[in-house]
């Protein structure tokens, strides 16, 4: 009964074992990232809104303490802006964001964690689908909020889903005139697995 006691007691310790401070945190995950467009001026007239886009993603995070992680987070997605059912264009947003994180119970089962912090959007490689030759400002800086939730699979291996909240926007303009001002305003929700060094 003694050996089955501590046998139990390791499995429940090496399932439960997680990161600790100095620990990094890697992330490999699905995300999809879902404008909530807003406009002013001409382009609210012309009906622009921005789809969405999955892709893959990939974060890590270095545990400061026990309780608190920076997070880097990295991705490019690909989205279509569209006035009405029309394709304007196609541009690509690479959004580098960083948040602190606060994780409520790093040894649990389930260990959620809140974030936030600021991201540097950069738009680049803009096609013009039409006559309209729109451009775009290349950068952008904004907020980001974060919720999130780790379990484990093993004892190095947890399952993760996260969802941001991230604050993005340009200015656009066609043949040097200014459209207005596009914000994108993504809502990215991501699911995948990482695991810790």
């Amino acid at each position: 009964m003694k050996k089955l006691a501590i046998a139990a007691l390791a499995t429940l310790l090496t399932t439960n074992a997680f990161a600790a401070q100095g620990d990094i945190l890697a992330r490999f995950r699905v995300t999809n990232v879902n404008p909530q467009t807003s406009v002013d001026s001409k382009l609210a007239e012309l009906d622009v809104n921005v789809k969405d886009d999955t892709i893959p993603e990939v974060d890590f995070t270095y545990m400061v303490t026990n309780n608190v992680g920076v997070e880097l987070i990295l991705g490019t997605s690909k989205h279509s802006v569209n006035a009405g059912s029309t394709e304007l264009a196609t541009v690509k947003v690479l959004p580098p964001t960083l948040t602190a994180q606060y994780h409520f119970n790093p040894q649990g089962e389930f260990r959620p964690y809140v974030g936030a912090g600021l991201n540097y959007t950069r738009f680049y490689g803009l096609k013009n689908k039409t006559s309209t030759i729109l451009d775009v400002k290349k950068n952008s800086f904004g907020p980001a909020l974060q919720v999130g939730i780790d379990t484990p699979l093993t004892k190095d291996i947890f399952l993760n889903f996260d969802v941001k909240k991230i604050w993005i926007k340009t200015k656009v303009s066609t043949g040097g005139t200014q459209l207005g001002t596009l914000d994108i305003n993504p809502l990215v929700t991501s699911v995948g697995i990482g695991t810790k060094f």
